[in-house]
């Protein structure tokens, strides 16, 4: 593990390859799982403020699941996590041409609203956990993301680096800059040893 400022980070964000394969998984993580993604508190009054630009894209099903559940739910652990759509699905998710999207994102994206989805979407498979007075950063790995680990490999691309814009979005440019200088070093320590 690295300290850098208050977050800890686990070396294999450096080491492990990803790029995202949507093609192969077909938005699998917006489907499976044992709860709704993590949320935080501020971003509650976000998904509330923009639900109807998201509307746009989302199924009766899928509303009528936010407006029964409201716009985030406490999982089995107490956090705040996603609705679910039969306890499967991300109740802010539709399909597109066979593939599982986030509806904030794609209004996002359509120039409809200026916040693009949840963090802990935005930056997954890298999951943030507490750790004392540290921000935890490690890689989850799945077997939904299997066609992911396989394309990264391919391209020789770091997950760190696939995921430099949600990093950005939460930690700050100066902190990615900071984190490269220190994945180049980790990474040039390892090959010498």
């Amino acid at each position: 593990m690295i300290i850098l400022d208050d977050v800890l980070i686990n070396e294999d964000i450096f080491t492990e390859k990803f790029c995202c394969d949507v093609t192969a998984c077909l938005g699998t993580c917006c489907v499976e799982g044992d709860s709704g993604a993590p949320l935080n508190y501020t971003e509650v009054p976000k998904l509330e403020k923009h639900f109807n630009a998201a509307k746009e894209y989302l199924s009766p099903d899928n509303i009528a699941a936010v407006e029964n559940q409201g716009f985030a739910v406490k999982d089995y652990d107490n956090e705040l996590v996603t609705p679910l759509l039969n306890r499967a699905e991300c109740a802010y998710s539709y399909k597109e041409n066979g593939i599982t999207l986030c509806a904030y994102e794609r209004a996002y994206l359509d120039g409809k609203i200026p916040w693009r989805k949840p963090i802990s979407c935005h930056l997954y498979p890298i999951r943030l956990t507490k750790v004392g007075i540290y921000t935890g950063i490690k890689l989850h790995r799945w077997n939904v993301c299997r066609s992911a680990f396989i394309l990264g490999r391919k391209k020789s691309l770091p997950a760190y680096k696939f995921l430099e814009e949600p990093i950005v979005r939460r930690f700050g440019q100066e902190f990615y800059e900071r984190l490269c200088e220190v994945a180049e070093a980790y990474l040039k320590a390892q090959k010498g040893k």
